[in-house]
């Protein structure tokens, strides 16, 4: 099987945590399976962005990425948080492999179109996953940065979960599993919903009953769902040990989100 795991930054603050979430995604491997890391940063840049003396600002759950705080991005996530990654699943055995989206052209970005105008906030515009294929021929983990080269030579601040599902997508992925500091998505009632269809996702933002960084998180589901993906699970990272078990077994964590 094949699948494409995301973490976010929140869970990379926790050493506990995060190697839970290496333990879990090496066992995978370890069971036969392809899998792909990948992962966001926003909390460490956020932090970095802060010691520089710089306020960080959000629209619908994406950062204001001026030339500065892409510099910054490119260093955090493609630098420290990346390698931090690679170092928490060789503590497990498993062998790791760290890129951004823009080695070997994996991921090109181009300029995401949006009013206000986000900087150098980018979308994914092609994908070339042979060296991922690579990777996984050689028995290693890809772990990917959500940072992507445009065409015109520059690097993008990508959303991490936009990024895991256009990986999920472009490598055929029967899974597609977030890793979240949340327990999944609330309903009106402040329930975490077991189930969600992509029918209900319109009234629930109308509602703002979802808002913020859940917005991309689901946008980013039906992308892959409505694009081959088979899976697409919301999971809190607390129960990352679930995830060899996950087609085999019953998962009462988190939110499965479907198609009808």
């Amino acid at each position: 099987m094949k699948y494409v795991v995301k973490l976010g930054g929140a869970a990379l603050e926790r050493p506990d945590l995060l190697q839970l979430c290496a333990k879990s995604v090496a066992d995978l491997a370890r069971d036969g399976n392809q899998v792909a890391l990948v992962h966001g940063g926003g909390v460490q840049l956020t932090k970095l962005l802060a010691q520089m003396g710089k306020k960080s600002e959000f629209v619908a759950g994406l950062r204001i990425t001026d030339a500065e705080t892409r510099d910054a991005a490119l260093m955090v996530l493609g630098g420290r948080v990346n390698k931090s990654l690679v170092a928490a699943l060789d503590q497990c055995g498993q062998q790791a492999v760290g890129l951004t989206g823009g080695d070997g052209h994996v991921f090109r970005a181009r300029k995401k179109k949006t009013t206000p105008d986000l900087g150098f906030v980018g979308e994914i515009a092609a994908t070339d996953p042979k060296w991922l294929d690579a990777i996984w021929t050689m028995g290693a983990v890809p772990v990917i940065s959500s940072i992507a080269l445009g065409f015109d030579g520059e690097y993008y601040n990508i959303n991490a979960d936009e990024m895991a599902s256009a990986c999920a997508v472009a490598t055929q992925a029967d899974v597609l599993v977030f890793l979240t500091d949340v327990p999944g998505v609330k309903g009106a009632d402040g329930k975490v919903m077991r189930w969600l269809r992509l029918k209900e996702v319109a009234a629930l933002e109308e509602q703002s009953v979802v808002s913020g960084g859940m917005l991309p998180k689901l946008n980013a589901c039906k992308e892959a769902l409505m694009h081959g993906v088979k899976r697409v699970r919301i999971l809190p990272a607390e129960s990352a040990k679930v995830l060899p078990d996950l087609l085999n077994s019953r998962v009462n964590d988190g939110t499965e989100v479907m198609v009808a």
